[in-house]
């Protein structure tokens, strides 16, 4: 089968949604979406969201690639390794390459067509979390707001890499907390948040070296939630909130997270 006679899936939704899909699909999905009047107005709803987004972050566009990620500056930090680590940054290389080019593009052979995306995974784990921790009513963080600096040290530690918690004040929403979590191969982070009507809000965070993606959506059972990867880490913010309340939290954790994290005090764990 063809890439042009392939069912319409996930990826090419989303590709959709980003205006990111190539001129043979593009007949397949219009007519998928001209069969199906309700998902074709949630799509055309994301399609809103992700052109406000892109308008809004449309400076990220104009700053320089981050020195981590230029080629040359890989192939350095590798040379004189083995020729299979290699052989896989080559592989890596190639991923983020096709996905500035044209999104994610899958072998037609060895996944089905509407195959959960990395980041649909980790929207899982995180939903599944708050699930499991927002109804707690003694131990919902492990450790709490009054030790934020630890917290963070101790988050930042496990995960490799230096975190902060947005600030959501003017959403209303509070810090309680926060703890440690397993997630697939590795740890993640979950902050807590809450408001004056005890709805409880979660910001789960792991290391993803994946390409950045734009905001997606996705809702379980009353649980909505925005996900992304930005900056080598991985997102989803969940709450029991219409989507437009959670859109505006989640702008302002994307926005409060791009500003140059605060110093830790204290001692070492």
């Amino acid at each position: 089968m063809s890439r042009r006679d392939a069912p319409v899936g996930e990826d090419d939704l989303q590709a959709y949604v980003d205006e990111r899909l190539g001129l043979e699909r593009l007949s397949a999905v219009e007519a998928y979406l001209t069969e199906r009047p309700e998902i074709a107005v949630a799509i055309e709803r994301d399609r809103e969201i992700a052109r406000a987004l892109r308008e809004r972050l449309a400076f990220k566009a104009e700053e320089p690639i981050p020195a981590r990620l230029r080629i040359a500056n890989i192939r350095e930090a590798r040379r004189g390794r083995f020729a299979v680590t290699r052989l896989r940054i080559a592989a890596v290389m190639g991923w983020l390459i096709l996905g500035s080019a044209g999104g994610w593009l899958a072998n037609d052979a060895l996944r089905a067509p509407v195959e959960p995306t990395r980041v649909a995974v980790m929207a899982d784990e995180a939903i599944a979390a708050h699930r499991t921790f927002v109804v707690e009513v003694v131990h919902p963080v492990e450790v709490r707001a009054e030790e934020e600096a630890h917290l963070l040290q101790w988050l930042s530690k496990r995960l490799g890499t230096r975190l902060s918690a947005p600030d959501l004040t003017g959403l209303g929403y509070r810090l309680m907390g926060g703890r440690l979590l397993p997630a697939g191969a590795g740890p993640a982070a979950m902050l807590m948040y809450d408001d004056d009507q005890g709805t409880r809000l979660t910001l789960f965070i792991k290391t993803d070296e994946k390409d950045e993606t734009s905001f997606q959506f996705v809702e379980e059972d009353g649980i909505s939630a925005f996900f992304w990867r930005d900056a080598g880490l991985g997102y989803v913010v969940s709450a029991e909130a219409p989507r437009e309340r959670l859109m505006a939290v989640a702008t302002a954790v994307y926005d409060s997270l791009n500003r140059p994290a605060p110093s830790f005090s204290g001692g070492t764990l």
